[in-house]
């Protein structure tokens, strides 16, 4: 089969791979209809995350047909339609049973790499470096689905493959940044980063009844998106005076709820900032730039929340802890736990009341893989996501 591999720093090539086969009777193999990038793979692009092999098949949030399925399997039959949570999760560990499903034990097959840098192992994600449990990605004609009656969620008849396939991962991980952030109605909710999960977690904060919701990002044209299809106030990072603004529609406090959607390669803020965390990451000093979640820690409002929401590896210079301690601040982050989110997200896609479909701004075959995530690491032609048709 063709598939999309890293094969270093930047350099990206569609190559023919042997085809997944079902390894467990918990397994099903996916025909892969749409499989789309995401802010994060860009981390492995650059080569920011160290635990990529040449060779590997990228992808994480992704949409198909079940083609096989393993004899345990009981929720699919061949033939359905299926979206797939980005991260692989077994549902019957401690950290499943208690909706923390990216925390699985089971699910990522390589545990020590994780376990030396942080203390304890998430759970696996598809194509995304062996840190993560090695799994092949989506940007591949066919993949293997592990625990397949767990992460593969069958999708409403009246839903498009094109509003689907961002249940996946933009719109649960949105989601659940304003769940665990904590959004209660009349909260002011501000969004740091206008990318695809900016926006969503934006109408999340929405849905959950927010009475002002705010999405930050230095970019006119992704705010100019996120009005016209998420309905709420945009700020833009270098003309506006962000600071002022927030204030002012809080009656000086600031915002209830702040989330960070940017992750470790984050830009903005003042010259000298910027400098300072590109030259430290690019010599490996810190692997993070969080710019973004320092400006969501000094605008939230004394004992409001932050929510993580961007991909982080492992270590930030300047990172403002007197801020969060003397601010009283709530600090949470998580990988996504899709599993938790996607049967409702579905349900409201159905409805109407969550649309994503307009975040694929380039449709392409997966043999343009390449020059697709060139768009979409530039933001050329206003791109948002490219999404890839492995079968044409």
């Amino acid at each position: 089969m063709r598939a999309l591999q890293w094969m270093g720093v930047n350099d990206l090539a569609v190559n023919d791979v042997p085809d997944p086969v079902l390894l467990d009777d918990r397994d099903v193999i996916v025909k892969v209809r749409r499989t789309v990038t995401c802010g994060s793979d860009l981390h492995l692009l650059g080569g920011y995350i160290p635990f990529m092999r040449s060779g590997d098949v990228l992808g994480h949030e992704f949409l198909g047909e079940v083609v096989e399925a393993g004899s345990a399997v009981t929720k699919h039959r061949v033939g359905d339609r299926v979206v797939v949570s980005s991260f692989v999760a077994c549902g019957q560990c401690w950290y499943c049973r208690q909706e923390l499903y990216s925390l699985c034990d089971n699910g990522n097959r390589n545990p020590a790499v994780t376990e030396h840098l942080w203390g304890f192992a998430p759970g696996g994600c598809y194509g995304y470096s062996h840190a993560m449990g090695g799994y092949e990605g989506s940007h591949a004609e066919y993949v293997r689905v592990p625990f397949a009656d767990v992460g593969a969620f069958t999708v409403p008849d009246d839903v498009a493959d094109e509003r689907a396939v961002f249940a996946s991962d933009a719109a649960s991980t949105g989601w659940m940044g304003a769940d665990l952030g904590g959004v209660q109605p009349g909260d002011v909710v501000a969004v740091w980063g206008a990318g695809g999960v900016g926006q969503m977690a934006a109408r999340a904060a929405m849905l959950l009844g927010a009475e002002r919701v705010f999405v930050i990002d230095p970019l006119a044209e992704r705010l100019r998106m996120t009005r016209e299809f998420v309905g709420c106030d945009t700020l833009q990072e270098g003309t506006d005076d962000v600071g002022a603004a927030l204030l002012e529609a809080t009656a000086g406090r600031g915002p209830d709820v702040c989330i960070e959607a940017v992750g470790m390669e984050s830009g903005g803020g003042a010259p000298v900032e910027q400098v300072y965390d590109r030259a430290k990451q690019y010599l490996r000093l810190q692997t993070e730039r969080p710019t973004a979640l320092r400006h969501a820690i000094y605008h939230c409002r004394k004992g409001g929340t932050v929510f993580v929401l961007g991909v982080f590896a492992a270590l930030a210079d300047k990172f403002p802890l007197g801020a969060v301690m003397n601010k009283g601040l709530t600090l949470r982050g998580a990988q996504m736990h899709g599993q938790r989110y996607i049967p409702m997200l579905l349900e409201r896609m159905a409805r109407g009341e969550l649309v994503t479909e307009h975040l694929a701004t380039h449709v392409m075959p997966l043999e343009e893989g390449p020059r697709g995530y060139d768009l979409f690491k530039s933001k050329e032609d206003g791109c948002m996501r490219s999404v890839f048709l492995p079968h044409g």
